[in-house]
């Protein structure tokens, strides 16, 4: 009994000396006080003594039974205590399972909501010379696909990645064949009379030129197309301006040199000869494929390992293509006759007014000749990610071109230097607290130059499990060719997530005034100027169009003079800093901010912050407009009734779901999990299943290209001249209809709950 006693007085007297937010330390001095106390005399402590003997034996063992009981259970808390304590000091870092409990995620959520999470983003990226230096040091030189340089900057990439402690890094690894000037046969442009060179056109750069053009040598006649658009092509078949077998001189501008060539094609021409509007003399380098990726094998990732069948993109021209500087373009329209060209046609500086065929010298005609060659090129996409707590397997992947034909200072440096600032700063956000929702993917990408080439061959490798995994794509190519206006290209999914990060950064013309303020008041309707669709020259497409993955870039632009560097061996860094007066870094911090808070929201939120019910909108505007030609189709027996049926199914499904989200219990990993695999599919919904990813690989009805999009459809009653085709429509809208059905039926959930829904 008395071992009992000295126990209980020993613990009661330890606990007056040790606190329970002590370290392992002060644990570790208490118990060493324990047991010293064993050993002090009974004497010390008459008081208590003599108490314990005035009860009665029957309530003395019953009082020390209880004493036992409550020491043991102070005691179990105690050692607890400094094992969980111990094992929070010195025990491994956390990984994604030990934030699997709804108590720590709702812990999480108390703790660094959003004011938190952008305070926690100011603080970690670095407001200094890192920037700058990332920037000079990508745009020293050029550094196309397969060069010496570009490894070099793979390299460089790669070991930054390491160095920020990111959780994974690697390198991604295709073959694949890229077009390279022949250095046996010089592209050439000269003028020639019965076969005798007259005149010799060299460019300001030898080695500028068209990967994709076709090859060989053609003489003809020349034609001025303006920009080379469609509608520019029809008002020449209006003048009775025949393009078929000439040559065609077209400007840079609107769309790309792909589409340019395209339509060249489609009028007949043997060539183009493509020039940049300036006054200044320059050339400017472009792709003609029209499509992205390595179109010798469409559809398939090109790796080593894997044989596939020999044929070819059909976005690929057959016509030849090269650039021109602004010098040898003033010659050639100098020399063209016939009828005058329209008055917003003509550049101020430029003689000649005349759209052709025939020149000056009827006798003289225009040869063209391009030797362009095939080399087999390694890729490098270099990778580098950090792991989410909550959804793993879900990630956000942000990429940015590396590689430049020229110097590359818009084209690669500023994305390069804003992504690798961007991993540099999430991952240091994580060690402060961040503990993101999802997975994140840093990606450096190759062969950019050549149409998206390393960015598609990825997309290409992994498709059959890329809607699975991915929820969104963030492109940082060409983020800054300006400082006065604000641009995103992104499926509309994107706008409420934009509109709120553009409102919580700085203009950067104006302190103090956030992009959207700015925006809003140089034109109240800002999306209508700010906010446009993806474009197939653009980085994002491939993921959207092909992949089913939503996908966004944004970029600052010159409002009236578009950065004419772009695509030359003048886009340095000076260059560059000169169009945005000297504050280069400081403009694209501000590309950083505006990708940083933007991946923040899509890592952070528990619900995927991605606007589904934006399609039901543009659905809506697409059956208005179709419905413009109902009468003509229901003299022919069809009717709209059925695609406007598919689009209200798919309204009520959007609907349906954002009611579920709000009524939800959202503290249910599982119906959070659920919601966001939905959410994250929309774009998958809309890639047609009744056409080949080989032969069609855009397959995104709304904004894929080729004769499945709801844009075709318009298209086949745009051309009345030419008839309406009945059977074409009806396969078309049967098959857009059913597309539409589909994308309705997987967004409404379980196959047991469509019904109900509809």
């Amino acid at each position: 009994m008395d071992k009992v006693r000295g126990l209980f007085r020993d613990v009661v007297t330890s606990t007056n000396s040790f606190s329970i937010y002590h370290g392992v330390e002060d644990q570790e001095s208490a118990e060493l006080q324990l047991e010293d106390k064993h050993d002090e005399p009974q004497a010390l402590h008459p008081q208590r003594g003599s108490c314990l003997s005035s009860i009665t034996p029957l309530y003395q063992k019953i009082l020390l039974a209880i004493i036992v009981a409550v020491a043991a259970f102070i005691l179990g808390i105690l050692v607890t205590y400094g094992s969980c304590t111990r094992c929070r000091k010195n025990g491994p870092e956390p990984v994604a399972d030990d934030y699997n409990s709804e108590y720590q995620q709702d812990d999480y959520n108390n703790i660094l909501h959003w004011t938190d999470l952008r305070s926690l983003f100011n603080d970690n990226y670095k407001e200094d010379e890192q920037m700058e230096d990332t920037l000079r040091k990508v745009s020293k030189a050029s550094h196309p696909a397969g060069s010496n340089e570009n490894k070099e900057l793979a390299d460089y990439i790669l070991q930054s990645f390491k160095s920020y402690g990111l959780d994974h890094t690697w390198l991604d690894t295709h073959f694949v064949e890229l077009h390279y000037p022949n250095s046996n046969v010089a592209n050439s442009v000269t003028i020639i009379d019965q076969n005798k060179t007259v005149e010799e056109f060299r460019t300001e750069d030898p080695d500028v030129y068209c990967p994709y053009s076709a090859t060989g040598k053609v003489v003809s006649g020349l034609v001025y197309a303006n920009y080379g658009r469609d509608k520019d092509f029809a008002h020449l078949t209006s003048q009775s301006v025949n393009t078929t077998g000439q040559l065609v001189i077209v400007r840079t501008g609107f769309i790309s040199f792909a589409e340019k060539v395209y339509n060249a094609q489609s009028a007949g021409a043997l060539g183009v000869l493509i020039y940049p509007d300036t006054d200044e003399d320059i050339a400017v380098y472009g792709h003609v494929h029209r499509g992205t990726g390595d179109p010798s094998t469409p559809g398939f990732p090109s790796f080593n390992h894997t044989q596939f069948p020999n044929f070819e993109s059909s976005g690929l021209p057959k016509i030849l293509a090269q650039p021109i500087s602004t010098a040898t373009a003033r010659k050639l329209l100098g020399k063209i006759a016939g009828l005058k060209a329209p008055q917003d046609w003509i550049h101020p500086s430029f003689s000649g007014n005349g759209l052709g065929p025939i020149l000056e010298n009827p006798q003289h005609r225009v040869s063209l000749e391009v030797g362009n060659v095939r080399q087999s090129v390694e890729l490098l996409n270099v990778f580098g990610s950090i792991t989410g707590r909550i959804e793993p397997e879900h990630y956000i992947v942000v990429g940015a071109q590396r590689d430049s034909w020229g110097p590359g200072a818009a084209k690669s440096a500023v994305g390069t230097a804003i992504l690798t600032e961007l991993a540099r700063t999430m991952a240091y956000m994580v060690r402060g607290g961040f503990q993101p929702q999802r997975s994140v993917l840093f990606v450096s990408w190759d062969a950019g130059d050549f149409g998206s080439v390393g960015a598609t061959e990825w997309l290409e490798g992994y498709l059959s499990m890329l809607h699975l995994k991915a929820a969104a794509y963030i492109c940082l190519d060409t983020p800054v060719l300006g400082d006065e206006k604000f641009r995103v290209k992104s499926s509309p999914m994107f706008k409420s997530l934009m509109e709120f990060v553009i409102k919580q950064v700085d203009n950067p013309r104006r302190s103090q005034q956030s992009i959207f303020d700015y925006m809003s008041s140089q034109d109240k309707d800002w999306q209508k100027q700010g906010m446009l669709p993806l474009t197939v020259d653009t980085g994002a497409f491939a993921f959207t169009a092909f992949g089913g993955v939503p996908a966004l870039e944004f970029s600052f632009v010159e409002g009236l003079n578009p950065y004419k560097y772009l695509d030359t061996k003048k886009d340095t860094y000076d260059a560059l800093n000169t169009v945005v007066d000297g504050r280069l870094p400081a403009v694209a911090f501000s590309v950083l901010e505006v990708a940083g808070l933007s991946l923040i929201k899509l890592l952070h939120d528990k619900i995927l912050p991605l606007d589904y019910i934006e399609y039901s909108n543009m659905l809506l505007q697409h059956v208005m407009e179709l419905n413009q030609y109902s009468k003509k189709l229901k003299a022919k027996g069809l009717s709209f009734d059925w695609l406007a049926s598919a689009r209200g199914d798919y309204t009520r499904a959007t609907q349906s779901l954002k009611n579920a989200v709000s009524e939800s219990d959202l503290h249910n990993e599982k119906t959070i999990q659920s919601f966001n695999i939905r959410i994250m599919r929309v774009e998958f919904y809309f890639l047609s299943q009744y056409v080949s990813a080989i032969n069609t690989p855009y397959r995104h009805i709304l904004i894929g290209r080729g004769q499945h999009t709801i844009q075709a459809l318009l298209e086949s009653f745009k051309k009345e001249s030419q008839g309406i085709d009945v059977e074409d429509i009806h396969k078309k809208l049967a098959l857009i209809t059913w597309t539409l059905k589909g994308a309705a039926n997987a967004l409404s959930g379980e196959v047991w709950e469509i019904q109900e829904s509809f």
